[in-house]
């Protein structure tokens, strides 16, 4: 078991399963990124930090940078929501379509910054 494994282990299971969830999400679509803990929480890195996320008492966190919630302020605006963050209760579906399409949003953004592909 790696890092990100370890932490989501550390939660209840019905938690679990959400981070479980969204680490699968990201992990699919970030083949290339490396998985580390960063601020204590799992953090995905391909030439900076593309994702985040953090498993809490009643909700998900999940960190995708200023820019993603910017482009997607509107789609997330039934969430508690931040500069750099939101937040999906667990007593909600986990919007996988939306996180897949934030996360691809920022591969997008590195690939460009960087002169990828």
């Amino acid at each position: 078991m790696n890092e990100i494994d370890n932490y989501i282990g550390t939660f209840p299971i019905e938690i679990q399963e959400k981070l479980i969830e969204i680490n699968n999400i990201i992990r699919n679509l970030l083949p290339m990124a490396s998985e580390k803990m960063s601020y204590s929480i799992p953090t995905y890195y391909y030439h900076e930090n593309v994702v985040h996320f953090a498993g809490y008492k009643k909700h998900v966190g999940f960190y995708p940078t200023p820019s993603a919630i910017a482009a997607f302020e509107n789609e997330i605006s039934k969430y508690k929501y931040a500069k750099g963050s939101v937040q999906f209760p667990h007593d909600m579906p986990l919007p996988e379509d939306l996180i897949a399409r934030m996360v691809t949003y920022r591969l997008d953004e590195i690939e460009k910054k960087y002169k990828i592909k």
